[in-house]
C-alpha cells in the first residue's frame, strides 16, 4: 500500500481515497477546503458557498456537503452568518479529575450555568446508584458546561440530599461540584465506573446547548464512590462531538 512520506500519525491511511483512486467531488472538496482552513488559522473567516464553488469548479450543493462534515468535526464553526476555522478540541482525560481542572490545564476558562437545582424522592433505581433508599430526598442539578463563555455539554448530577444536606445554600453553581465535597465537607473520590457513547441531543439539550439537532454527542455515565467505597452520585453529562475528545493512559495488566 501506498503510504504518503508526509502521513500525519492517526490520519486516515491513505488521506482516505479508495485504492482504485476514486472520490467523491465533495470530499474533494473537503480536502481543499481543510488545506485552507490551515492557511486561514483560528477564527479565520471562510469565503461564501458561491466563492468556494466557483474556486473548485463544483455545484454550491457539493460545498455545502464539505462543509457539513467539517462543521460536525468541529473543524468550523458557525459564527453570525458566515463560517470560521475552529479552534482545538477541548481534550477531557477519562479520569476522577473534574471537567473544571481539565479545562484549565489547556488554558481555557471554565465554567457553568445552572439550569434547575431541586429534590425529589428518589427513584428505586436511582437510589441503587447513589446509595439511599427509594423515597429519600435527592438532589438534582443541570447545568450548562461553559469552555470560555462557549457552550459545550451539559450535566445532570444526581446525589442524596443526606450527604449533601445544603446543596442549595451554600454551593456556587459555577464552581466545581468536586471541590466543594472535598473542601466543604471533606468528602473525598476513590473510584467510578464510566459508560461513553454516541448519541443525537434531544431538541431540549440541543437548544440548551446551542447545537444542531443532528450534531453527534458524547454522552457519559458515571456513578461515582468515595474513598471508603459508599455510593456518592451518579451522572449524566453530554459534550459536544465537535468541541470534545476524550484521553486515557493504558498501563499494563496484572
Amino acid at each position: 500500500m501506498d503510504y504518503p512520506n508526509d502521513q500525519a500519525p492517526g490520519a486516515p491511511v491513505r488521506s482516505g481515497i479508495p485504492e482504485h483512486g476514486r472520490i467523491p467531488k465533495y470530499y474533494a472538496v473537503k480536502a481543499h477546503i481543510s488545506l485552507l482552513t490551515e492557511e486561514l488559522g483560528e477564527g479565520g473567516l471562510l469565503p461564501t458557498e458561491r466563492d468556494l464553488a466557483v474556486r473548485y469548479e463544483v455545484s454550491r450543493e457539493t460545498v455545502r456537503q464539505a462543509l457539513r462534515e467539517l462543521l460536525l468535526e468541529g473543524r468550523l464553526r458557525r459564527q453570525g452568518r458566515g463560517t470560521v476555522v475552529a479552534g482545538p478540541k477541548l481534550e477531557q482525560p477519562l479520569s476522577l479529575a473534574s471537567y473544571t481542572e481539565g479545562v484549565r490545564r489547556q488554558g481555557r476558562r471554565p465554567g457553568r450555568s445552572l439550569i434547575t437545582l431541586d429534590r425529589f424522592p428518589c427513584s428505586a433505581a436511582l437510589a441503587a446508584e447513589i446509595g439511599t433508599e427509594r423515597g429519600d430526598p435527592v438532589w438534582h442539578m443541570e447545568r450548562v458546561l461553559l469552555a470560555d463563555d462557549e457552550r459545550v455539554g451539559l450535566e445532570s448530577t444526581y446525589v442524596a440530599v443526606a450527604r449533601v444536606p445544603d446543596l442549595d445554600a451554600d454551593f456556587d453553581p459555577d464552581s466545581s461540584f468536586y471541590s466543594y465535597l472535598r473542601e466543604r465537607l471533606g468528602i473525598s473520590f476513590g473510584d467510578a465506573d464510566e459508560r461513553i457513547e454516541t448519541v443525537l441531543a434531544t431538541p431540549r439539550e440541543a437548544l440548551l446547548i446551542g447545537a444542531p439537532p443532528a450534531l453527534p454527542m458524547l454522552l457519559i455515565h458515571r456513578v461515582s464512590r468515595d474513598t471508603a467505597g459508599k455510593p456518592l452520585e451518579r451522572v449524566r453529562t453530554l459534550y459536544r462531538g465537535d468541541r470534545f475528545s476524550f484521553t486515557t493512559h493504558l498501563g499494563a495488566g496484572a
